[in-house]
């Protein structure tokens, strides 16, 4: 039974009430009823006040609780149930929609910290090369011009205060693109020892201002994969020159490959000067640095670690990491193996 209008019924019930009374008051004067007969109508009436009273309050819950719940979630089952356990339904589900809103608000308020930080990240990233080429222009204007060693001094500061701005633009159109949902990757197989290869010959000169030695854990012709090669090489490339920006000079890169059943293990490990476990938790967000002004000085946009993550979310494969303070940082992931018979030594390294 559902009522339209529940409280007609405790209207009625109220005006049943004083009716009842007053008939039993009419035949007790009427008919002369002994004491007990009295009191056997005022306790029958009171059982039908009781019981139809409680019907009425339970009915008048339930269908308050049903026009509250279908405005905030499904309802949920309040038939069968009395009138203690249908407000403990209640208090239940207005617990839990309650925290459910603090946590969504929790949630709106740290990614609008996240926007606000990421704005200003971004607005720092371009103002710093900017200013530093409007600051060499209006030199150059003002007379440095005419001396021809300032000259190129001056133009060749602006021209790599420019390839740092191109960098950044780069590495944040490669990021939106990977973070479109849309985006189609081409999976095939290919030589990664190639792609390693050729990763370590594009930042050798890097390596050499450093003074860092790049490496393999053994001599491999070829161990081929799954994967979209360019974005692969593009982790390699990430990984590796953050290796070197945060190595010690004549210091170890190292890449060790590992087959695990059908996966191939691929670790980039240096021994530079490692990661502070309080920044492990937010490496892979964009513009963050381990340590600001030295990256910063080093040329890195600060987006590389978060490139690496959405390539490898990509292909369906985690990034994880391990470090330790003057010992230096391990970047692991996976990638399936193209061919699953690749000979193991019984360490489980592929055989050359």
């Amino acid at each position: 039974m559902k009522f339209v209008k529940p409280e007609f019924f405790l209207v009625l019930v109220c005006v049943g009430t004083s009716l009842c009374g007053f008939g039993i008051h009419s035949v007790a004067n009427s008919f002369a009823l002994s004491t007990l007969s009295l009191l056997f109508l005022l306790l029958l009436q009171g059982l039908v006040i009781y019981f139809t009273l409680y019907y009425g309050l339970k009915k008048f819950v339930q269908f308050r609780l049903r026009q509250i719940f279908k405005t905030v979630q499904t309802p949920p089952n309040l038939d069968k149930k009395n009138l203690g356990k249908l407000l403990h339904v209640a208090e239940v589900h207005v617990e839990h929609l309650s925290r459910q809103k603090q946590r969504e608000i929790s949630a709106l308020k740290s990614q609008d910290d996240f926007r606000k930080e990421y704005i200003g990240n971004l607005s720092h990233e371009l103002k710093t090369p900017a200013f530093s080429i409007q600051g060499y222009i209006e030199s150059l204007i003002d007379g440095a011009a005419d001396d021809p060693v300032m000259r190129s001094n001056f133009l060749e500061r602006a021209r790599k205060a420019t390839d740092r701005m191109i960098q950044l633009l780069e590495d944040l159109d490669t990021l939106t693109r990977l973070e479109n949902p849309e985006i189609h990757i081409e999976k095939r197989s290919f030589n990664l020892v190639e792609t390693i290869a050729e990763c370590y010959e594009s930042l050798e000169w890097l390596a050499k201002e450093k003074k860092i030695t790049l490496c393999l854990n053994e001599n491999y012709n070829n161990i081929s994969v799954i994967g979209d090669k360019k974005r692969i090489s593009q982790v390699f490339i990430n990984l590796v020159k953050n290796s070197i920006l945060y190595g010690v000079e004549h210091g170890k890169t190292e890449i060790t490959l590992t087959v695990v059943e059908d996966f191939l293990l691929i670790q980039v490990s240096d021994n530079g000067i490692g990661i502070d476990p309080k920044h492990w938790q937010r490496l892979f967000e964009r513009f963050y640095r381990v340590e600001k002004s030295r990256n910063r000085h080093e040329g890195g946009t600060g987006l590389g670690l978060a490139i690496v993550k959405h390539i490898l979310e990509l292909h369906d494969q985690t990034i994880t990491m391990r470090s330790t303070v003057g010992l230096g940082s391990t970047f692991s992931f996976c990638l399936p193996l193209a061919n699953k018979s690749i000979p193991l030594s019984s360490k489980g390294i592929p055989i050359k």
